[in-house]
């Protein structure tokens, strides 16, 4: 294989142009300007909000007990449906998509785009990972786009001998400072067929660009992104072990069944393979939305196109601390925000079928995050006053048979997203769920202040080799 000494230059881009192939009639920071996260909420959409905070809070001061009764029916409907969507999806089969074999001379150019920040410390391990990438070097584009500001990242990979399909990009100064405008810096330089992005601290399947090349090749033009598995490595631990679980659940059991019955999903950050043409057709990234890759997923359902799952996966490592969970968090909760106010406005709402999938996936889960907290404490309140005046907790049974269907709903998601991963199964991380959904209210309070103190910062999650992390 033909190596070469890396060489970094800063690239003088314009951010946000689409190449000349590029169907779309405006830029990209263009589109995002009319009806991207960059807009924020339109008139109607404060409106509405107004008015609901209105109602509510004459209902409170008129009559409390039956507005209360009706927001607990709603959230019983809510979690009930959430219960059962998790539970029924468990006992959906994966979908069986072979496609034929395809030989090197058949395969189309693959770009990958790789976005680091601040990631000195694992960019050799990331290059390994892409060097054992099975696909023909002659056809094989890889970027790695930098800020320009990272200069530790920058000398880390002008240390390193690339292989001659690697090369590096820096992106000019400019805001927003986030993933997806890096993304979109390297799309525009893009010669692949195929585009798929990696994240620092990914080790993809060595196979996976092949089997998104032949499903890719034998599916009909509509289908636009392949979302590989994500699957996070076993360790010790109670955080890094219920993020195993929720991935599990999302990328192994969730995400197939919504694909297999033909309904949009937020997509992964990272192993979302697309084809080129229709990357650039919807103008790429929204490089103001910090969970460019849910909106992305519903911005194709709207423009009529489907989504589909592969079964190569990629391997990633989970948060270990609040300190590096917390942050991950706060920026889902708020780019999930952010993609649910863009979608269920003007002309970006969208059709009855993919707005359902809205909201039993991303409506679902900015009010569970919003909700874990409050309802713990006041479960536990309950149960304390209870206690201390010596009767039985004054919660209703049919509240505390949803609390038990809920539990069982993520158990049994989970259980069957371990199983058809291949980890092991440990009792103490499905029996401990309860005590960790609490932990999303503190992140939905900070995404909720972000949301409108800073709604386009990026809070960094912070990535160590995994040389330096003992596995389970």
């Amino acid at each position: 294989m033909a190596r070469e000494n890396s060489q970094i230059a800063v690239q003088e881009i314009t951010v946000g142009r689409i190449a000349p192939a590029a169907r779309a009639p405006l830029s990209s920071q263009d589109r995002y300007a009319f009806g991207g996260a960059a807009r924020g909420l339109t008139r109607p959409q404060v409106i509405v909000a107004a008015a609901g905070m209105v109602l509510l809070a004459s209902g409170m001061a008129v009559a409390a007990r039956p507005t209360l009764t009706l927001l607990h029916h709603l959230f019983f409907i809510a979690f009930a449906a959430n219960a059962l969507l998790r539970f029924g999806a468990a006992f959906v089969p994966r979908a069986a998509t072979p496609a034929p074999r395809l030989s090197d001379a058949a395969l189309p150019i693959y770009t990958v785009i790789c976005p680091l920040y601040d990631e000195a410390g694992v960019v050799g391990e990331l290059v390994a990972n892409l060097q054992r990438l099975d696909y023909p070097r002659d056809k094989l584009q890889v970027f790695i786009a930098l800020e320009a500001d990272d200069l530790e990242t920058q000398r880390a990979v002008a240390a390193l001998t690339l292989p001659s399909f690697i090369q590096v990009l820096v992106a000019p100064p400019g805001e927003p400072r986030t993933k997806p405008r890096a993304c979109n810096v390297a799309l525009e330089r893009a010669r692949g067929e195929l585009v798929v992005i990696y994240d620092a601290e990914d080790k993809p399947h060595p196979r996976q660009l092949r089997e998104a090349a032949e499903r890719f090749a034998a599916a009909p033009p509509s289908l636009a992104c392949l979302q590989s598995p994500l699957r996070i490595e076993q360790e010790d631990g109670f955080l890094a072990g219920q993020f195993m679980l929720e991935y599990a659940a999302q990328f192994e059991v969730l995400q197939p069944a919504l694909a297999r019955f033909g309904a949009p999903f937020p997509l992964g950050g990272t192993s979302n393979h697309f084809r080129a043409c229709v990357l650039r057709e919807v103008g790429g990234w929204d490089a103001f939305n910090v969970t460019e890759d849910a909106d992305l997923g519903f911005r194709l359902a709207r423009g009529g196109y489907s989504l589909g799952v592969l079964s190569a996966p990629t391997w990633e490592t989970a948060p270990r601390t609040m300190i590096e969970w917390l942050p991950q968090r706060t920026r889902w909760v708020k780019g999930y925000m952010q993609t649910f106010g863009v979608h269920t406005r003007g002309p970006n709402l969208l059709r009855p079928p993919s707005f359902a999938a809205l909201l039993a996936t991303l409506g679902v889960s900015i009010t569970s995050a919003f909700a874990h907290g409050p309802l713990a404490a006041w479960v536990l309140a309950a149960f304390a006053f209870g206690l201390a005046a010596g009767r039985t907790p004054p919660i209703p049974a049919a509240d505390l048979a949803l609390l038990a269907a809920g539990w069982a709903g993520a158990a049994w998601a989970g259980y069957v997203g371990l199983r058809r991963a291949g980890r092991r199964v440990r009792a103490r991380d499905l029996l401990l769920s309860p005590a960790y959904w609490p932990l999303q209210s503190l992140a939905a309070g900070h995404a909720l202040a972000q949301l409108v103190q800073k709604p386009f910062h990026w809070d960094k999650t912070p990535h160590s080799p995994r040389a330096g992390r003992a596995a389970a």
